[in-house]
């Protein structure tokens, strides 16, 4: 084994905005096995605050440097907005470079499908990053599905609402289909993967869609209902124009329900310039008591009944570390480019039910 294969992998980062510079930046640098190589930014401020950030990052204006140096890269970063996500990673791929993806991978499955194809093709990693599958909340319902203590889960309610009643802009808020904005795209893919995640494939897809703020042009407040192949019902809520906040989960089984308030630290944690691998001595992802969810049957949390559920701590660097498990070892990455079109094929259902008011159909796929 030469010395570049014994040394950590270099990986090159597309896309220095929020994505970039909060989530994948600081990730991939506390990770063990990877170094932050490269960031590509056109904006001469974002490369400042890159270099401020990492002095020994390489900066290029475009990724199109990248190609070119594809045998001294090990792994590319794609966080740029959504309308570039396909073409970056089929150039990465030509490259002979493994990819990860900020969601949603594409706009629709069979993009994400045809990307799948031609990584497997290459023999090359393709992963999407799915941070709130590491969100402390998520876990610790995993845990007390996978412990029996909700008995038979019927229903799971998951929310991500916020009261934003004046439009930001940029491309997220959009109404330009080849942007991908609007919040089904957005958080609906972190909702919906983690539906999947829990409780496998979807038989059916209810949707409603609606854009809500003056001046919007695309969707700010929607619902999916999600019929699961084993019986199980998902329903869930993204929402920018929410007064007053419902929880985050509310899960309910045949012998108790879990309800959870607030949402993980690591974003805020993240924006405030606190890293997993730094100095601060609390626990990365833990949450004090006064935010646990309740666990119990027959009253409402909210005035005293079940029992607070101690939340494990969110550990989004695990993402990074599966990534690099991967990567060194040639196993399944955390999160697979087949899961995010599994995803996909339920947000164009959903998309397609809303445009249509009825329920449409899914073939339920593994």
């Amino acid at each position: 084994m030469d010395d570049h294969q014994n040394s950590a992998s270099r990986v090159a980062l597309i896309g220095y905005g929020l994505a970039g510079s909060v989530f994948h930046a600081p990730l991939v640098t506390a990770t063990d096995g990877l170094v932050l190589d490269t960031v590509v930014t056109s904006s001469a401020e974002r490369q400042r605050q890159a270099r401020a950030e990492y002095p020994d990052v390489v900066l290029a204006d475009s990724a199109e440097e990248l190609w070119g140096r594809a045998d001294e890269l090990d792994l590319v970063v794609i966080a740029s907005p959504n309308r570039t996500h396909v073409p970056l990673a089929r150039a990465a791929l030509e490259a002979g470079l493994p990819v990860v993806v900020d969601k949603p991978l594409a706009a629709t499955a069979a993009e994400a499908e045809e990307l799948a194809a031609l990584a497997d093709a290459r023999g090359l990693l393709l992963s999407v990053f799915q941070n709130r599958r590491w969100d402390n909340d998520f876990l610790t319902l995993r845990k007390l599905i996978a412990d029996g203590a909700l008995g038979r889960v019927q229903r799971f309610e998951s929310r991500f609402e916020r009261w934003r009643p004046q439009l930001k802009g940029g491309w997220r808020e959009s109404g330009d289909p080849a942007e991908v904005g609007g919040l089904l795209y957005d958080l609906g893919s972190h909702l919906v993967d983690q539906a999947l995640t829990l409780f496998g494939p979807v038989v059916s897809v209810y949707a409603e869609v609606d854009v809500r703020r003056p001046g919007a042009r695309t969707d700010d407040d929607t619902f999916i209902a999600l019929t699961h192949a084993n019986g199980i019902r998902s329903h869930l809520w993204m929402s920018a124009i929410t007064a007053q906040l419902g929880p985050r989960f509310r899960v309910l089984g045949s012998e108790a329900g879990y309800v959870k308030y607030g949402l993980d630290p690591q974003e805020a944690a993240l924006r405030e310039g606190l890293r997993p691998d730094g100095p601060d001595a609390a626990p990365w992802g833990a949450e004090p008591e006064s935010a646990w969810g309740r666990l119990g049957a027959g009253e409402s949390p909210l005035t005293g009944g079940g029992t607070p559920v101690p939340t494990l701590p969110g550990d989004y660097p695990a993402y990074y570390a599966g990534v690099a498990a991967a990567l060194r070892e040639g196993g399944r990455p955390p999160v697979t480019a087949a899961e995010a079109a599994a995803a996909l094929h339920v947000l164009e259902a959903a998309r397609l039910s809303a445009a249509e008011h009825r329920t449409v159909p899914l073939e339920a796929t593994a």
